[in-house]
């Protein structure tokens, strides 16, 4: 491209000197108006060569100026493009060194989320296995003091039980327990609005009662002789009242007491007393034994049927064990008394009604530990 402008200008010239000796002979044939017209046209073609040589020189000044213009530009465009590439290998360098870190933290990110995820996890899972755990023993309390609501007839475990419960919850603090601290609250309004038999203290009743019955003067017994107490008596305790014998001479003495035992043992061979049950009043001696026996063990069958909670049973043998006091022992004494009165308040403690139920409470707490 540069070399062809240089090989295309210097042909004009030549082209006119070689155009020069073949019109000199013709110059020189010619007239001399043909002459002068020649040496016009010479001129001209001179000045058209001189011409078109400054424009040939200038293009090719232009040319080389566009050529240097050209070459710089190239080789700015080729530093620029090393420049470029250079840049761009650093950038793709840069995008794969920032595409590692974000990858690593990317991975560091799903570790930490993995990491919290986790620890949300076990957090939840304490939290609920300290609340399971609460249920647990809740539930087992109640339970327990179920069955000792049930041995013992008294509703003092079960109040204590929900108390308890009831506390525990409030300490907890966990809203999710909220249903079964309701379920409580209404059972324990339910248990102290019920009534039932005082187990404890009737169980007492019937024990004192069979411990009485050794020491209830049976219908027919006969009181001891006056004259058997005044032997069995000892000598007169100091500042008592002396005796009428006091004065006496040992054999007077003798005498005296002698009389009063006769007289004594004639008194006692003939009671009369009203018994209205000709069996009290044909009972023997020995038999006592065997009725005192029998009334304990139908004072204990009454006990035995309140622990087992057959009321009918135990009121059954209340009242027998009631007509078989009144038929053979004597009404009149303290003491029987008293044992008929407690046989009386025995069978009013009894109540047949059932202890309620905490149907309520357990649901809340199955429901809790399902997770509902």
């Amino acid at each position: 491209m540069s070399s062809a402008p240089p090989n295309d200008l210097p042909s004009a010239p030549a082209a006119a000197s070689a155009a020069a000796p073949a019109a000199s002979p013709a110059v020189a044939a010619t007239p001399p108006a043909a002459t002068g017209r020649s040496g016009g046209l010479t001129l001209l073609l001179g000045a058209v060569a001189a011409a078109a040589l400054i424009s040939s020189a200038l293009l090719w000044q232009r040319l080389s100026a566009i050529q240097e213009q050209l070459a710089r530009q190239s080789a700015d465009s080729g530093a620029q493009a090393i420049e470029a590439r250079t840049m761009a290998r650093q950038a793709e360098e840069l995008v794969r060194d920032t595409a590692a870190r974000l990858s690593v933290a990317e991975a560091r990110v799903s570790e930490v989320a993995l990491q919290r995820s986790q620890l949300e996890e076990l957090m939840q899972s304490l939290s609920r296995s300290r609340d399971e755990n609460l249920v647990v023993d809740i539930e087992s309390a109640i339970r327990l003091a179920q069955q000792q609501s049930q041995l013992t007839g008294s509703l003092e475990p079960l109040v204590a039980a929900l108390k308890s419960a009831n506390q525990r919850i409030e300490r907890a603090a966990q809203p999710r327990l909220a249903p079964v601290q309701r379920a409580i609250g209404r059972d324990l309004d339910r248990l102290t609005r019920a009534a039932v038999t005082d187990t404890a203290g009737l169980l007492a009743r019937l024990d004192d009662l069979v411990r009485q019955v050794d020491e209830l003067p049976v219908l027919n017994a006969v009181a001891q002789a006056a004259s058997t107490k005044r032997l069995s008596t000892g000598p007169a305790a100091p500042g008592s009242t002396p005796a009428p014998t006091a004065g006496m001479a040992w054999w007077q003495a003798t005498l005296q007491r002698s009389w009063e035992v006769v007289r004594d043992e004639a008194r006692g061979l003939v009671r009369v007393s009203r018994i209205d049950q000709p069996e009290a009043i044909l009972l023997a001696p020995e038999q006592t034994f065997f009725l005192r026996e029998n009334l304990k063990l139908k004072l204990l069958n009454a006990r035995l049927g309140v622990l087992a909670r057959q009321f009918e049973s135990a009121r059954a043998d209340l009242n027998s064990a009631t007509l078989a006091l009144n038929k053979y022992f004597d009404p009149a004494s303290r003491r029987t008394q008293n044992a008929a009165s407690t046989l009386q308040t025995a069978q009013a403690s009894m109540k047949a009604a059932e202890q309620p139920r905490l149907d309520e409470t357990l649901s809340a707490l199955a429901t809790a530990a399902a997770g509902r």
